[in-house]
């Protein structure tokens, strides 16, 4: 009998955990559309998003030496 219980708790969790993955999973669709979104905004917007991520990179790199 505990052999079984075992193996019930075991399944029980791996189909817990598996929906918890795919609520992940669709969290980060989410999260990842309003980057797009933003992101998309601020190129409408004029600003260079890779000019802005070069200069932070480069006051990083002062930082560190």
């Amino acid at each position: 009998m505990a052999n079984e219980e075992q193996i019930g708790f075991h399944k029980g969790s791996l189909a817990t955990l598996v929906k918890e993955r795919e609520e992940l999973a669709r969290i980060l669709q989410i999260v990842n559309s309003l980057i797009q979104a933003h992101v998309k905004a601020l190129k409408d917007l004029g600003v260079d998003l890779e000019k802005e991520a070069k200069k932070k990179q480069k006051s990083l790199d002062e930082k560190i030496a």
